[in-house]
């Protein structure tokens, strides 16, 4: 369920920085002056359409690599030793307040099981409603599961289409490792992560480790295109010198003639 009331820890003013700068293909490291400008204007405040901008992020991976673990910890702040398999898909909705404005996250938990395949395919297909994000999962003790984000990936672009999603490629279980075998783990999992043109994040569900700050980055990244996108909507539509053909959402058209 929705919270009405925003813990402080989602209040995001300041853009939230990548794991590192070389692990993102995302450089945007601030809003947009845009984004700024609009959110600091009485309307955008007001507006009570800012409750429904959403997000849209679909998690991915294979069976036992800790996606569940990722959503209970972000949501319910609890991390369960007594492993469920997902079946299907299980829904979150999670609020921040970016810059003032309300913003959501609609988080997608899948299973990873081959069985329920074509029902995470289901939910890349109706992506292209939302800003949408795909976080594919591995275990960072487990090799083969990296190898596998490969195939979660081509699943989640085959059935896109045309809506290019913000893609994460997230580690977990980072506390089962250190020294030399994590370094090892992180090396090919930026290397990966980079032939697919995604960005990398090591987590650990258990402790807690970069679970707030990745949902935090992926809000911050997704807002600030919600808002320029909102505003490109909304901007008039000039069709010459002599006309402007309509202006926002309403489709009220205005013309204008000096020759006739």
């Amino acid at each position: 369920m929705l919270n009405d009331v925003t813990p402080k820890n989602r209040q995001l003013t300041n853009f939230v920085k990548p794991y590192e700068i070389f692990s993102t293909p995302y450089y945007k490291l601030d809003f947009s002056e845009i984004t700024k400008t609009f959110c600091e204007s009485r309307n955008c405040k007001a507006d009570s359409t800012s409750s429904l901008r959403v997000c849209k992020v679909i998690i991915v991976g294979d069976v036992s690599v800790g996606k569940t673990s990722i959503v209970n910890r972000f949501c319910r702040k609890m991390f369960d030793t007594s492993y469920k398999a997902t079946i299907g898909v299980d829904f979150e909705m999670e609020r921040f307040s970016i810059l003032g404005i309300p913003y959501n996250l609609q988080i997608w938990d899948t299973a990873g099981q081959e069985r329920f395949r074509s029902i995470a395919q289901s939910y890349y297909r109706n992506s292209h409603v939302f800003i949408a994000v795909v976080i594919i999962v591995f275990d960072l003790s487990k090799p083969d599961t990296l190898l596998n984000t490969r195939k979660w990936f081509f699943d989640a672009m085959n059935t896109c289409g045309d809506m290019l999603p913000y893609v994460f490629v997230v580690g977990t279980k980072k506390d089962l490792l250190g020294g030399f075998a994590y370094k090892t783990a992180e090396l090919n999992a930026v290397n990966v992560a980079k032939s697919l043109n995604a960005e990398y994040w090591p987590v650990s569900s258990k402790n807690g480790e970069n679970i707030d700050l990745l949902f935090a980055r992926i809000a911050a990244l997704t807002f600030d295109d919600c808002i320029k996108n909102e505003k490109a909507r909304s901007r008039p539509i000039t069709i010459s010198n002599d006309i402007v053909s309509f202006k926002g959402r309403k489709g009220v058209y205005n013309s204008k003639c000096v020759n006739c």
